[in-house]
């Protein structure tokens, strides 16, 4: 009898390892299912960035439009001088001499930024093409007698002139042999 006994315990033994690695395997799986729908969950949740248009196709707005429809908001808010070209530039107005921006295009900008969240991602894929374009103009005017422009920002492409750098009569004389290329944005401080 005291063999059928150690079987039997044995045999108990077995089984209780078996309902433990059921009861592991059982837990494992419920984690896993608890993981996979809490990475779906916060996929719905994550926030709309630019290139989203809400239909959850996942395809990126076309900068384009994206330009496009900047450019008309700009328009509905007044300020018809910011112009789209068509290599899909947009030109924007200078402010004048001193940090006064041109008349609400700071307000306007704003209300635009606003309603096409994907104009800055446009503007930041393009800033090396207007670095580009701002490094040619300069080079054409300083052959062409304005020997003193300043470089770009290298950021933006953007010339900044001091009040008394800037030199009209030179910008006016420049703009014959200069004006087959894509003028850069240029600002006028103190």
């Amino acid at each position: 009898m005291v063999v059928i006994d150690v079987i039997v315990e044995i045999s108990e033994e077995h089984n209780m390892r078996e309902r433990i690695g059921r009861t592991l395997i059982a837990a494992t799986a419920m984690a896993a299912a608890l993981v996979m729908s809490g990475c779906s969950a916060s996929q719905d949740a994550a926030p709309k960035v630019a290139g989203d248009d809400g239909s959850g196709s996942g395809k990126p707005q076309d900068d384009a439009a994206i330009k496009q429809s900047w450019v008309s908001c700009m328009h509905a808010q007044g300020q018809t001088q910011v112009l789209l070209d068509k290599e899909g530039n947009i030109s924007v107005p200078a402010a004048g001499t001193g940090s006064a921006p041109v008349g609400g295009y700071d307000a306007a900008a704003k209300v635009c930024d606003g309603k096409n969240p994907g104009i800055h991602q446009v503007q930041k894929k393009n800033d090396k093409k207007f670095v580009d374009m701002a490094r040619a103009f300069v080079a054409c005017g300083r052959k062409n007698g304005y020997p003193d422009m300043p470089d770009p920002d290298p950021k933006d492409g953007i010339l900044v002139f001091t009040a008394q750098q800037f030199d009209a009569a030179k910008w006016d004389a420049i703009q014959p042999a200069c004006s087959k290329l894509p003028m850069p944005g240029y600002r006028i401080g103190s």
